[in-house]
Order: structure tokens, then C-alpha cells, then sequence
């Protein structure tokens, strides 16, 4: 079994504020001195593993599926580094304001915590693979918002990207706007959604199939190819983390493969 590392109180300059973080080493971390490990951020960290100081009961189970996949040979072990969201969720997610919710974006400051901040700690603490086709990215809703944010604005850090249910609908698509062009670099991209699946956010109508479908044609006709994106839309699919913990599985085998 791995180990889950609990920091609080980490700083965060960028945004002016302490972050928790959640870091799982995988089993033979201690005993394999020599080795480095490639490295998944998620967001919303509290919700990330299967751990008695999780936040909420159905969480994404993160540490098991990894562990799962190991075991039966279909990945190599990785670090996770599991961000909590903080106070204004909306607000550390949203790369751009959102005036339909009266939401003023913060992604980018947040984004530049990981990048300037966390990455480094990190690398410098664990035994990591620092290059982008070996860091990864991944959360769910406004969290797979952020990593596609990421993917985008810092290709050069971040190779890999998972999306689940992202909000890419978000202040008025303004990602479809800003992703004009293939990035030219070494690039893995997951991303899914239920078929028919929505919600409501403050009167505003989200409808996350629809939109994920968008977004993967609009990243095809920018020339990414199969090997590098991939696009899963679940019959039935809310928007939930049971739903999100059914399907990270296979998100995890394909983007981290």
C-alpha cells in the first residue's frame, strides 16, 4: 500500500493564502532509493482518496484505482499530489471571471502556484521525472476546467491533461477562444462526460455532454491526433464523484500509459 502525506498550511504567494496538500507515494517509494517517479496533480485534493480525512464519503478513490492498475501491470507506479480547494472553489478555478455568476476568476494566479510554487517543491523534496510528457494534470468539473488551463498555457510543464466532466462552457467558452492552435509539443489529453449530463449553476445551464463533445472536435480540428486525445461520453452519467471514481480507472490507464 502507498502513503498519504498530509501538508498544511503550505504558502501560497501567488494567491496570498495556505494550501492543504495530499501526497501519495506509491508502495516501494522508501525501499527503491534510486528510482523517480513521474507525478499527477489533481485538484480538489479532499476529494481526491480513499483516506479517513478525506472530506466527503464517495471520493474519487484515487489511491486504490492506482494501486489496481499496478498490480495488474497495466501502469507504473506514480506520485499524486492532491491539492484542496480552498474557500472561493469557484473563484481558484475559473481562469476567467464569469459574470453569469458573479464569479471573478483567480485560475490564473492559482495556475501560477503550481507552476512557480508547488512543481518546484516537489521536484526538489521527491524523487520525480520532471518532464512534461512524465506531469500530469486532472480534475473534474471546474477542476478539469483548470487542467485544460494548464494543458494550454503551460504545454511545457504539463503533458498530460485530464478533463472529467470539465466546464469548458465556463465564462462564455472563453477556452475554445483561447486554444487556437496545437501546441506543438508532447501532449495526452482524457476527456469525458456523461451522454446527456447537466446541471444547473446558479441559473445557469450547464450541459457537460454537449460541451465536452464540442471541445474534443474543436481540439481535432486544431490537429490533435488519436494518440494524443481521447473523449468518453457515459450513457447516464451525472455529475457526481461516484460517477467521476467509475471512470477513473480507465482515465487513469489511457493518460498515464
Amino acid at each position: 500500500m502507498g502513503h498519504i502525506h498530509i501538508i498544511r498550511d503550505f504558502p501560497s504567494p501567488q494567491e496570498g493564502f495556505q494550501r492543504t496538500l495530499r501526497i501519495y507515494t506509491p508502495e516501494g517509494y522508501d525501499e527503491h532509493g534510486s528510482r523517480r517517479y513521474p507525478v499527477l496533480y489533481m485538484h480538489d485534493g479532499q476529494n481526491v482518496f480513499a483516506h479517513p480525512e478525506s472530506a466527503v464519503f464517495d471520493t474519487w478513490c484515487a489511491n486504490h484505482a492506482l494501486e489496481a492498475l499496478v498490480r495488474e501491470g497495466r501502469l507504473e507506479p506514480w506520485l499524486i499530489v492532491a491539492v484542496d480547494a480552498g474557500l472561493g472553489r469557484f473563484q481558484e478555478y475559473s481562469p476567467w471571471d464569469e459574470p453569469r455568476n458573479q464569479v471573478r476568476g483567480r485560475g490564473q494566479a492559482y495556475a501560477r502556484f503550481l507552476v512557480e510554487e508547488l512543481k518546484p517543491y516537489v521536484d526538489r523534496v521527491y524523487r520525480t521525472r520532471t518532464e512534461p510528457e512524465w506531469t500530469g494534470a486532472m480534475g473534474s468539473s471546474l477542476g478539469g476546467l483548470i487542467s485544460l488551463y494548464l494543458g494550454w498555457k503551460h504545454p511545457e510543464v504539463f503533458g498530460r491533461i485530464g478533463g472529467l466532466s470539465p466546464t469548458v462552457m465556463w465564462s462564455y467558452s472563453r477556452l475554445f477562444e483561447e486554444w487556437k492552435a496545437h501546441s506543438q509539443k508532447w501532449t495526452r489529453i482524457y476527456l469525458d462526460a456523461g451522454s446527456t449530463e447537466h446541471i444547473d449553476a446558479g441559473g445557469v445551464a450547464l450541459n457537460y455532454g454537449e460541451a465536452t463533445r464540442e471541445f474534443y472536435t474543436h481540439l481535432k480540428k486544431l490537429g490533435y491526433h488519436d494518440h494524443e486525445l481521447l473523449l468518453v461520453l457515459e450513457p447516464g452519467g451525472q455529475h457526481h464523484e461516484k460517477d467521476w471514481q467509475r471512470r477513473l480507472p480507465f482515465a487513469l490507464r489511457w493518460l498515464l500509459s
